[in-house]
């Protein structure tokens, strides 16, 4: 295949064809590209990122744009485009590498690699021209083709090293298992807490990020020790992200990070994982305080992603771009987003609430963003507005959502961020969880969006003979076989919606799923589970995926799913493969439980049990959904079961179960009533007919705190 022109016009993927214009000759990753560089001897230049990524965008407009740059590419190189989104596969090894020499990595990558795929030179983003110490982008492509024409042997040399240090670090397993602290819970909180920013909330002192999983480690461990500390750093965080610049307080739902301590200016783009785990993240965190201002959160994040990220079939959209079109004619990062005074004053008709709303959100004249413009943030309290314009706390509320709506409307005129329409099973596995949750807890209809988004993946993803999943659905088409946080994050989505549910054919696909993950990724002789298939594509090193990053960890996720599957079928390896694996990372795990967070919360359930609450009906009542929906349950494991032996003994033939395991075994309705049993580490309630006597046992059996060692 020659590679004398750019492919990417032939590919699905948004961010892809985004660059098929550009004149280098783009190739994306397949056999055509690779032995293009083989038969060539010439390296591959490897670039690496995503549609919503805003330096993206600005490399491709000061460098592949520019036809000098593009001709000494297309001379000395293969150029390969890579969706990270796509490949997550190849992100991992290349960003472990950029970790590894620079100790950073991010998005656009760009790695030079040797003809076989071993990596000699690596950045991030690089300018046109040199400035603030970075090399210029063409000064660095003509001095790296000339060390390969003159320095081969060093180049070869180095990439031999990197390629044994990056499989090193992904592939590895200890030498001997370990077993993690019945206090890892306690342990991981108490650091959590000392990472903490207690003056403006969140983790660190510099650009900040959701990191969910510490908030949930923070939420369980306060339910577990009472203590105090780590109930006022995980509602700091809450707090933080829900009134700074990282919340579209005009539309809802977050974008990705914020750039400064103060949660006032964001990357603006919004990613479908980001708001999923941050719906979970808000649940968990009105189940545990009983603030209301969190349902509310959640339900606006729900009501954003139903609006503006969900395919009319019912599965869900992966990201709208960071940038649009702005004042000057030029795409410019947040111009849908960013407000002034005077645009205010347009868009809302009646001038007080124009002011208030100025006010409530802090949009000023100087602005807190460029060129005057302001991030929206909760600048100014409900009760201090009231009492300065001596109005009641529900006059100015009212005054602010009509100010609000204008300000909604008013938006929708300016041009709308790109929205990349690829569907990705695996963070659609996200959002479903996020809607079966929000289904106990909030409203019924929302696990009926849950349900509708699973069987659109089952039906375009799933084959059902092969019990494989895709990983990639694009107007019409399916692509790329899936990962294990595909099959992760869709099993437990899977689950979710069981439990929402009750209905049979929700758990059985979320058993299918945790059959083809044993099946697929994991390696019994190195004790792991990994994160391409065995049957995938060979790379220069197979990884792990251990830490949680942008997105849980797989493995995690993986292995907690596990866990709750493990309950249906005994007779499956499921346990037994989440315990060889928490026993293989034990001591990654105990080292570094922030970094793992979702590892650590994995092995939790495994120390303490679920906490199984299993419930014979015919339909949940509602008094039942509500109260079970809002109460703080880690580790819950909802088990709808029907309330005859003749139906059970369908549902097991479905499931392809020989007998009714523990967890439904004599286990009947009392007098024809919905019955509950809790249960906990083999220690269980009598059969209960009243919800509240049923939640008190789950008091009575949670699990004691050891104290952190």
């Amino acid at each position: 295949m020659s590679t004398s022109r750019n492919r990417l016009d032939e590919e699905a993927s948004p961010y892809l064809r985004q660059h098929a214009d550009n004149p280098v000759h783009w190739q994306p990753w397949d056999d055509d590209a690779l032995d293009a560089a083989r038969e060539r001897d010439v390296p591959i230049f490897l670039s690496i990122g995503y549609s919503a990524c805003h330096w993206c965008h600005v490399m491709a407009d000061e460098s592949f744009d520019d036809p000098t740059v593009a001709e000494r590419l297309n001379e000395e190189f293969v150029p390969i485009k890579v969706d990270r989104e796509e490949r997550p596969d190849l992100d991992r090894l290349y960003q472990t590498v950029a970790a590894m020499v620079s100790g950073r990595g991010g998005w656009p990558l760009s790695v030079w690699l040797t003809p076989d795929g071993r990596p000699f030179y690596v950045g991030t983003y690089f300018p046109r021209e040199a400035k603030r110490g970075q090399p210029g982008f063409l000064d660095l492509v003509e001095g790296i083709a000339d060390s390969w024409e003159n320095e081969r042997e060093d180049i070869e040399s180095r990439a031999d090293q990197w390629a044994d240090a990056m499989a090193g670090e992904l592939e590895g397993t200890p030498d001997t298992p370990g077993e993690v602290s019945p206090g890892l819970l306690e342990t991981a909180a108490q650091r959590a807490v000392s990472d903490a920013d207690r003056e403006h909330g969140g983790f660190g002192r510099g650009q900040k990020f959701p990191q969910t999983g510490r908030l949930h480690l923070l939420m369980q461990a306060h339910e577990r020790t009472g203590r105090d500390a780590f109930r006022e750093v995980a509602v700091e965080a809450l707090d933080a992200m829900a009134d700074g610049g990282l919340r579209d307080h005009a539309g809802g739902g977050f974008h990705r990070y914020v750039t400064d301590r103060e949660w006032t200016v964001p990357h603006f783009e919004k990613m479908l994982y980001d708001n999923a785990e941050l719906v979970r993240a808000y649940l968990a965190g009105y189940r545990l305080t009983g603030e209301e201002r969190y349902a509310g959160i959640a339900r606006e994040t729900l009501g954003f992603v139903e609006r503006e990220l969900r395919h009319p079939d019912g599965g869900f959209f992966s990201t709208l771009d960071a940038q649009s079109e702005g004042e000057s004619g030029e795409h410019e990062e947040g111009a849908f987003y960013v407000w002034t005074p005077r645009e205010v004053h347009e868009a809302v008709d009646d001038e007080f609430a124009a002011g208030l709303f100025c006010e409530r959100y802090g949009i000023t004249e100087a602005g807190n963003f460029e060129d005057g413009k302001t991030v929206l943030t909760l600048d100014t309290g409900i009760d201090e507005l009231a009492d300065e314009h001596g109005a009641t706390t529900e006059e100015i509320e009212a005054d602010l959502e009509r100010a609000r709506e204008a300000i909604f409307a008013a938006r929708a005129d300016r041009e709308r961020p790109a929205r990349d329409e690829k569907i990705l099973a695996g963070w659609n596995g996200l959002m479903i969880s996020a809607f079966a949750e929000a289904g106990l807890a909030l409203d019924e209809t929302y696990g009926e969006t849950a349900v509708a988004a699973l069987d659109f993946v089952r039906e375009q993803l799933w084959d059902e003979k092969e019990q494989r999943l895709v990983r990639r659905f694009k107007d019409g088409t399916a692509a790329i076989d899936g990962y294990l946080e595909d099959y992760a994050f869709l099993a437990r989505g899977a689950l979710n919606c069981y439990e929402a549910t009750g209905e049979v054919e929700q758990l059985e696909f979320a058993l299918d799923l945790g059959r083809a993950t044993v099946r697929e990724f994991f390696d019994g002789e190195e004790g792991t589970l990994y994160f391409t298939p065995q049957s995938g594509e060979s790379l220069v090193a197979r990884p792990q995926e251990l830490d949680d990053q942008s997105t849980p960890s797989s493995t995690g996720v993986a292995v907690d799913t596990l866990l709750a599957l493990s309950q249906f079928a005994l007779d499956e390896e499921f346990e037994d493969v989440a315990e060889t694996v928490l026993e293989t990372h034990a001591e990654s795990i105990e080292a570094s439980p922030l970094r793992r967070a979702s590892l650590a919360l994995a092995a939790d359930r495994h120390t303490a049990g679920s906490l199984e609450l299993t419930i014979v009906a015919d339909e949940l009542p509602t008094e039942w959904r509500e109260r079970i929906g809002r109460a703080y349950l880690p580790g819950r494991l909802l088990a709808r079961r029907p309330p005859t032996d003749a139906e059970l003994d369908g549902w097991l033939d479905r499931l392809s179960i020989d007998d009714a395991p523990p967890i439904w075994a004599d286990r009947t309705g009392e007098s024809g009533e919905p019955t509950a049993y809790v249960c906990r580490a083999f220690t269980c309630s009598p059969p209960q007919t009243e919800i509240d006597e049923a939640l008190s046992w789950a008091d009575r059996l949670a699990p004691e705190s050891p104290g952190s060692e």
